[in-house]
Formats: C-alpha cells, sequence, structure tokens
C-alpha cells in the first residue's frame, strides 16, 4: 500500500469511530428561524446540493410555492410562483445550515423543526416535523388542506411535543434506532417500530405537562396515524452524526448524500463542503393507484443521510417487510445490505441485524471501494410526482451514480 493509502486509511479510521461513537439526543423543538443558522424570514431551504429555482423540479417548486403561501408572503399559489422567480427568495441547501429535509426538504422560517443535539461532540442538527404521507408539502402539494395541516403543526402539534420533550430532558435517538432495527424497521423508508417505539417514550411526559388532555390525545392519535413520523427525527440524528467528519483530514468516506430532484450529490470528508453531483436517478418501484413511472419525478430528498450514517438502504436486512412498499422480495433486502459492506469500512457496533447473526450495520462509505468494486450506493426512497401540487405517487428503490465518486476521488488525489 503506498504511503498515501496509509494516511487515508488511518483518516478513516478515525472518521468512523466519530460516527459510531456519536451520542445523537432529541433535546428541543424550536421555529427554525429561532435556532437555524441564517434563516430569515424569506430564506427557504431545501434539499440536495445547491440549485436555483429555474432549474428547481416541479415537487421542489411546489413545496416552495406552498411555503411562501404558509409563511404569508403570498396569497396563492401564482403570487407564490412569481415570488420565487423574482429574485427576492433566498434559496439554500438545508445541508448548509446544519439541517435536512425530506423529499422536497424545504425549510421555512415559521416551520418547528427537530433539535437534536450529538452529546458526544456537542454539535446540532435540525429536520422539520413529519406531516404523513400522500398531498403534504414536501411531496411538492400546496393546497388548502396542507397549509391547514402546517398551521395546525406550528399551533398545536409542536409546541405540545416541546413541553414533553423538555419534560423528559432529553430522548436518546441513537438508542430508540438501535431497538427499532431489531423490530423490522431500517429507519428511512420503514419506521413502524420506531414510531411506536417514540409514542411509547415521550406519552409518560405529556402526562407530566400542563397540556389539556384533548390535546394530548388529538397529539398522540396524529402521530400514531402516522408510521413515517420517526423518519425526521431520525434523519437529524443521522446529520448530526455525519456532521462530526466534515472536513475531516485524508478522509475518503462521504460526508454526506443528497437530492434535489434534479442533481444528485455527495460530499467527502477529506474535501469539505465542495458537492460533486450528476443527474438525479429514477426509482424503480410501486405507486399508488392510478400512477406509473411516466409520472414520477427523478429522486429527491436528504433522507439518504440514512445511509450514510448507516441505516436506512444498508440496513434493508433488518427490515424484509420493507419489500411489500418499495418492491422486490426478503431476499433482496438480505442482498442489498450483504453488497454494502463491500463499500463501507466498518460495522456500526450499536446497529445489529437480527438475520446477519447480529452483525453491526455498515457504516463508512469509502468512494476508494466505490469505484474498486463497481457497487455504489443503495437507495430506497419515496417517488412524488413531477408536477408541482399533487404529492406522492409511490415509493422504490435505486443506486447512486458512479460519475460522482469517480469525480471525487480524482479531487481527493490531487496534491494539496
Amino acid at each position: 500500500m503506498t504511503r498515501r493509502g496509509k494516511i487515508i486509511n488511518r483518516a478513516n479510521g478515525k472518521a468512523v469511530k466519530r460516527m459510531i461513537d456519536s451520542q445523537p439526543i432529541l433535546v428541543d423543538i424550536k421555529q427554525a428561524k429561532d435556532v437555524i443558522p441564517e434563516m430569515t424570514k424569506r430564506t427557504i431551504l431545501h434539499a440536495g446540493p445547491p440549485i436555483e429555482w429555474k432549474r428547481m423540479c416541479g415537487p421542489v417548486r411546489g413545496a416552495i410555492m406552498g411555503a411562501l403561501i404558509y409563511e404569508g408572503l403570498a396569497r396563492n399559489p401564482e403570487e407564490a410562483k412569481k415570488l420565487a422567480a423574482s429574485g427576492k427568495i433566498k434559496f439554500s441547501p438545508c445541508h448548509h445550515h446544519n439541517a435536512v429535509g425530506p423529499m422536497a426538504g424545504v425549510v421555512s422560517a415559521s416551520m418547528y423543526v427537530f433539535v437534536v443535539k450529538n452529546e458526544k461532540f456537542g454539535n446540532y442538527a435540525y429536520c422539520t416535523l413529519n406531516e404523513g404521507l400522500g398531498k403534504v408539502l414536501r411531496f411538492g402539494a400546496y393546497s388548502e388542506e396542507v397549509i391547514e395541516r402546517l398551521r395546525w403543526m406550528e399551533k398545536v402539534l409542536a409546541p405540545g411535543l416541546k413541553k414533553a420533550v423538555k419534560k423528559s430532558g432529553g430522548i436518546n435517538i441513537k438508542n430508540l434506532t438501535a431497538q427499532a432495527l431489531q423490530m423490522g424497521d431500517e429507519c428511512h423508508n420503514r419506521n413502524v417500530a420506531a414510531t411506536s417505539l417514540f409514542i411509547k417514550e415521550i406519552t409518560p411526559y405529556f402526562l407530566k405537562t400542563d397540556l389539556d388532555k384533548k390535546i394530548i390525545r388529538e397529539i398522540i392519535e396524529f402521530i400514531s396515524g402516522n408510521v413515517h413520523f420517526f423518519l425526521n427525527i431520525s434523519m437529524a440524528a443521522c446529520k448530526a452524526t455525519a456532521d462530526t467528519i466534515l472536513g475531516f483530514k485524508n478522509s475518503s468516506l462521504v460526508s454526506a448524500m443528497a437530492r434535489n430532484g434534479t442533481e444528485i450529490g455527495i460530499r467527502v470528508a477529506g474535501l469539505g463542503k465542495k458537492w460533486f453531483t450528476a443527474k438525479a436517478g429514477m426509482p424503480k418501484g410501486l405507486y399508488f393507484a392510478g400512477y406509473s413511472e411516466k409520472d414520477a419525478n427523478p429522486d429527491l430528498g436528504d433522507s439518504t443521510i440514512s445511509e450514510v450514517a448507516g441505516i436506512g438502504g444498508f440496513a434493508m436486512a433488518s427490515a424484509p417487510a420493507i419489500v411489500q412498499f418499495i418492491g422486490g422480495s426478503p431476499q433482496d433486502a438480505i442482498k442489498y445490505t450483504k453488497e454494502m459492506y463491500e463499500i463501507t469500512i466498518s460495522q456500526h457496533s450499536t446497529y445489529k441485524i437480527p438475520s446477519l447473526d447480529f452483525m453491526g450495520t455498515p457504516i463508512g462509505i469509502d468512494i476508494r471501494k466505490i469505484v474498486e468494486t463497481g457497487i455504489t450506493p443503495f437507495i430506497n426512497t419515496g417517488i412524488a410526482h413531477k408536477r408541482p401540487g399533487i404529492g406522492q405517487i409511490g415509493a422504490g428503490i435505486l443506486r447512486a451514480p458512479m460519475s460522482i465518486f469517480e469525480e471525487a476521488l480524482v479531487a481527493l488525489s490531487l496534491p494539496r
């Protein structure tokens, strides 16, 4: 092995240990304007690498239009579209602000976000509260019912959750994730167990607050009826974990992977905040009645931070039932996880997979191994309609393109 290779290996060993040792704790719920760096009334954060309005896909445009209406900056979709194209709104990736956003990933000033602190390293990460599936803002819908749900979340759900979380003194998300992985979740596209565990954890603290029992029931019913509620908490936890290696000198590990519906991008630890991008892929999967691949938008969302942190598609073997939602067979779920060991450098000491004799999930995506083996990261994902205003139409699977890893490896090889 070359001297350079040994230097990279040492850096990677230290970097992956930081991710494994991370302790993400849900400590608060606050409005984005009060906690997310550089957030203003006219700032809209989005998923994926940087992109300007004219190149944004339909669902991202739809979500931005909905956010502008929700913020009171526009009265209707026509006004919102005009304002978004005017240059008066600042668009920026969630990843540039210690945040992540599922699908369209849109975050505006008044939205409440989960505040997750990495107790081991002291850094914070943020993600909005999950609205549910179907016709929701994160899939590009912006109808009156979507806006009303967001307002209910702002006025009822978030303040109530905040009180319960503060009473708890902080909820250990790493522990909940570890349990959920042994109960049939992979904590990206399947969060049935994790959401149930969260309800079990938070309910006693609701009862210690001064909230009216009707409000508590309303909140718990909403969370219970939304099996993906835990996803956004998990994403913030994964962001707080992965950010510990951002800028880690000489490391060839992926520190972020995200899509904006037009492009997919990665960041590599040793290359800091630079994005390497390619055209977003098209998921293959199962569609809701009345929809097909011709209606689908290319892949989007920051939720691939899950795979970076060693769960999601990399832990598919933990969740064989997920194939009912994204297609394939239970054996496929095991096969995908086994493949991911080929492109990672370690196994997680806390996240275990029962069907693989409790092996740790694969963690530490090494761009060198990807280029050497020809195996690219596996992603499972939701599917949005390509037109703004419609929402989710299915779920599926795909691979990240090889070109972004090759480009990043060339950059890592250059003298610095």
